[in-house]
């Protein structure tokens, strides 16, 4: 099982946005079970359960784990293919966020269009990674830090702007041969306290950190909020395997 996934696909994500077929998702991230277990479970007859699994796992969210004899009826025991996913814009396509058509460092909403583009390409560089069989450098870096005013926050933005900025610079090489470009995603936006996040259950939460191989080309992303606990995020990915 994968710690997440991305959906690309827009009847893979309606499928998934069903809240029965969603709980079912939750439940066998928990681990394998039948479709006779489940059905306590969700208040569902067999059938019914049968019925759901069974898009689930023409679209690639759930798979055979097993079978087992149970009387004189073979059970089939399903799994979740991830822990967790996410559905990229990509299923959206036509209306999915472009940060180039209006870009402002201290807007939310460019925050998240921002956001948005790094799911669409990390899922698209993890889709073609795999299809290649080659290992993709990413880095993840997140943290909080507590600011004791808005004034102790605008200058963290100013020196975080111009460290990244520097290290930009000196790294940065648009004429090297066999370079390969990378994108870089700073962001700074109040913590959501715990309360307000939904997760469901059995979803487990996964950490990956890869160090990052190759040039960078990045773009630099800083935005501030109005709280006083802001959580910092720093992603670097590289271009989709091909374009080396």
């Amino acid at each position: 099982m994968l710690d997440v996934t991305v959906i690309e696909d827009a009847e893979a994500a309606a499928v998934s946005l069903d809240p029965i077929r969603a709980r079912l998702l939750a439940e066998l991230a928990a681990g394998p079970a039948s479709a006779a277990m489940l059905a306590g479970k969700v208040g569902l007859p067999r059938q019914k359960v049968n019925y759901h699994l069974k898009a689930l796992e023409r679209h690639g969210l759930v798979e055979l784990a097993g079978e087992r004899r149970k009387g004189n009826v073979t059970e089939r025991l399903m799994r979740a293919t991830a822990a967790s996913y996410v559905i990229s814009p990509l299923a959206l396509a036509a209306v999915q966020p472009d940060p180039d058509r209006f870009r402002d460092q201290l807007s939310a909403r460019w925050l998240l269009a921002v956001g948005a583009r790094l799911v669409r390409d990390v899922g698209a560089l993890i889709t073609g990674a795999t299809k290649a069989r080659k290992r993709l450098a990413t880095y993840a870096l997140d943290g909080e830090v507590t600011f004791a005013s808005a004034a102790d926050r605008a200058a963290f933005i100013e020196e975080l702007t111009q460290g990244v900025g520097a290290l930009i610079r000196k790294y940065h090489d648009g004429n090297a041969e066999g370079g390969r470009d990378h994108r870089i995603v700073v962001a700074v936006h109040p913590t959501l306290k715990p309360e307000a996040i939904a997760k469901p259950e059995g979803t487990a939460k996964p950490e990956a950190i890869a160090k990052p191989e190759g040039t960078v080309t990045p773009e630099v992303t800083v935005e501030a909020g109005a709280a006083a606990t802001p959580e910092v995020a720093l992603a670097v990915d590289s271009t989709p395997p091909g374009q080396d």
